[in-house]
């Protein structure tokens, strides 16, 4: 379970040992071993006896902005206490491995890419354009994944910016035939984030923000340095691994928005356009739907290598799997 503060006035405290959350509505108790973490916005409020709880029991307690990217977080002490794959994981930065891991994530991106696209377009070739314009995309998709597997050079600082310009192009193939494919009222113009000037893009900025949240906790507890990047470039104060690992798990975001859009589930009316900067705010409504559509869909027990788990705890686990790896490969 994720508990989520984002309405004006909400306190969350401990009684009895329990999370309980008070609202002008009455109030809800939760036992925290069954809580996973706990997300905060503005004018919700925390109190240090339900901080310490969470704390006790390893509950992720995450401070995040309107958008949804954390600001800030508290977690317990056990998290991330292990200083040798902090050291492999900045040996294996410098290692010929790094290039291959690199190509691999953005491979694995592209496939996913690939996939959505294979997913939510027409099946067959009786719906023209729309079947046509998928399967040119997904041709120029490919013939970019293919640059980046024959992609070599001495070291990845050399050929970032090559892989980089590939991902790139890929990506504004595969957001330009997303558009098309959605209602009208959702298509977008490009792919923008700071700020998002249309529902489609406000919707997606919001759903990355709260995955954002999860990759970085997950990587704490796996004991990995979230702001040690590999391919992303270090950035003061900005965790630039999580946006490495991200990027095998924005495919479940861009599902979850893909649908939300095809059913009109988040109406217009749940947003509010600035009219000076033209940036589009997901309003409360909003939020609540999206949330709830992207909790439920991480709550989902898939198979991933044999493993049936929550797409959630899958994340937790493969950044174990990337711990020892780092250890591994570094040595």
């Amino acid at each position: 379970m994720n508990l989520v503060l984002n309405s004006y006035g909400v306190t969350l405290q401990k009684e009895n040992d329990l999370f309980v959350v008070s609202t002008t509505d009455g109030k809800q108790s939760f036992a925290p071993d069954k809580v996973k973490s706990i997300s905060i916005s503005k004018a919700a409020k925390i109190t240090s006896d339900a901080v310490l709880l969470a704390i006790r029991h390893q509950v992720d307690v995450v401070f995040v902005n309107d958008g949804g990217m954390p600001e800030g977080r508290i977690w317990s002490v056990k998290y991330g206490s292990i200083s040798d794959i902090r050291r492999s994981q900045l040996e294996f930065f410098y290692s010929p491995a790094a290039m291959l891991w690199v190509k691999q994530l953005l491979v694995e991106k592209l496939n996913n890419q690939v996939a959505l696209l294979l997913a939510v377009g027409p099946t067959d070739a009786t719906q023209l354009p729309a079947y046509n314009l998928v399967r040119f995309a997904i041709n120029s998709i490919e013939d970019h994944k293919k640059k980046i597997e024959r992609c070599e050079g001495e070291t990845l600082s050399d050929m970032a910016p090559s892989l980089r310009g590939w991902e790139g192009a890929a990506g504004r193939k595969y957001f330009a035939t997303i558009s098309a494919l959605l209602p009208p009222a959702y298509q977008f113009e490009n792919r923008n984030r700071q700020p998002a000037t249309d529902m489609f893009n406000s919707m997606l900025n919001y759903a990355y923000g709260i995955l954002y949240g999860k990759v970085e906790g997950a990587l704490i507890k796996a004991g990995i340095d979230p702001y040690a990047g590999i391919f992303h470039r270090d950035e003061y104060n900005r965790p630039a691994l999580v946006f490495d690992v991200i990027e095998r798990y924005r495919l479940w975001m861009d599902y979850v928005v893909v649908q939300l859009c095809m059913q009109a589930a988040i109406p217009p009316d749940c947003f509010a356009t600035d009219a000076q900067t033209g940036a589009c705010r997901l309003e409360a409504l909003g939020k609540r739907i999206l949330i709830q559509a992207v909790n439920d869909y991480l709550a989902e027990i898939i198979p991933i290598e044999g493993t049936e788990r929550s797409r959630l705890t899958h994340i937790d686990l493969q950044q174990q799997q990337l711990a020892r790896f780092f250890t591994t490969a570094a040595g």
